[in-house]
C-alpha cells in the first residue's frame, strides 16, 4: 500500500533532517515541497551530476527536495529516488554547483556525480562521507582555482608547469600519491599525509571516513592557495566509469546527457 503525498514529504524530510546531523562538520536541512516550484526549478539547474541523479531527473521531474546546507556554503540535494511513490526504499543525493561561479569554470572538472542512499541516515551519513563529500569537496576545489587561476590556452608555456597533486584511491580505502613537489609535500604531511618509502610518495589513511575527508578537503584549499591543483581519482586496480568532459551549466544540472 502507497504512502500519500504529504507522508511522502514527510519521510523525505525527516530523512533529511537526521542525515544532516550525522555528516562530518555542520550542515542545516531545508525541506522544498512540489508548491516551491520556482525554486525546485531553480535547483534543478544547479544539481551537479551527470550519472544517477540526472537519469532520475530526465525521466521524473523534480517534485520535491530537501536542501542539506554547511557552514561554508557547500550543499547537496536529496530526493526520493525516481521521485514516485513506487521507489521507496532509498533516496538520493547529490552535489549543488554553487551559483555564484562562473560556466567557465567548471570546465574540465569531473563532476562529483550523486549516488543512491538507504532509507538509514545513520549508515547514509557514512557512505556520503566516505565517498561524495570527498569527490565533491575536491570538485568545489578545482573550480574555486578555475575562478582566480584560469587553465591556460593550449600552447601557452605556463600549461606545462602547472603542477596537480593527483591523489589515488587504494584498496584498504587509503589515498596516495607521488611525485609532488617539496611545497604539496609540505602541505600533505601538514595534513595527516605520511612518507611511504615503497612508492617514494605520500599515504593518507581511510582507517577514519571523518578525519581522511577532512584531510582531504583541507589539503585541497591549502594547495589551491599556492596554485597547486588536486585531483581524486581511482586506482587501475579498481572498476570506475570514466567521465566526461564538464558540461554547460544547464546541460549539467538537467541530466540532458548522461554516461
Amino acid at each position: 500500500m502507497h504512502e500519500n503525498d504529504h507522508e511522502v514529504s514527510e519521510r523525505l524530510a525527516s530523512f533529511a533532517d537526521v542525515l544532516a546531523g550525522e555528516l562530518p562538520e555542520t550542515w542545516n536541512s531545508t525541506y522544498h515541497p512540489p508548491a516551491h516550484k520556482d525554486d525546485l526549478a531553480e535547483l534543478a539547474h544547479r544539481i551537479w551530476d551527470l550519472d544517477l541523479v540526472a537519469e532520475s531527473l530526465a525521466q521524473h521531474p523534480l517534485r520535491q527536495a530537501a536542501v542539506l546546507t554547511r557552514q561554508d556554503g557547500a550543499q547537496f540535494v536529496v530526493l526520493n529516488r525516481n521521485d514516485t511513490l513506487d521507489t521507496l526504499d532509498s533516496f538520493l543525493i547529490a552535489g549543488i554547483a554553487p551559483r555564484s561561479l562562473p560556466d567557465e569554470a567548471y570546465r574540465g572538472v569531473r563532476e562529483p556525480n550523486g549516488i543512491a542512499l538507504s532509507d538509514d541516515p545513520f549508515l547514509s551519513a557514512e557512505l556520503v562521507a566516505d565517498d561524495l563529500l570527498i569527490r565533491y569537496d575536491a570538485a568545489l576545489a578545482q573550480v574555486r582555482h578555475n575562478t582566480t587561476h584560469p587553465s591556460p590556452e593550449p600552447g601557452d608555456a605556463r600549461a606545462s608547469r602547472a603542477e596537480r597533486v593527483v591523489l589515488t584511491w587504494q584498496a584498504d580505502g587509503a589515498l596516495a600519491t607521488t611525485g609532488v613537489s617539496e611545497a604539496a609535500a609540505g602541505v600533505l604531511t601538514a595534513n595527516g599525509f605520511v612518507p611511504d618509502e615503497q612508492s617514494r610518495g605520500y599515504r593518507l589513511s581511510g582507517d577514519d571516513s571523518a578525519v581522511q575527508a577532512r584531510a582531504v578537503r583541507n589539503s585541497g584549499r591549502q594547495l589551491d592557495a599556492l596554485g597547486i591543483t588536486a585531483v581524486l581519482q581511482h586506482s587501475s586496480t579498481r572498476p570506475t566509469a570514466t567521465a566526461p568532459a564538464a558540461a554547460p551549466a544547464q546541460s549539467r544540472a538537467q541530466g540532458v546527457r548522461t554516461r
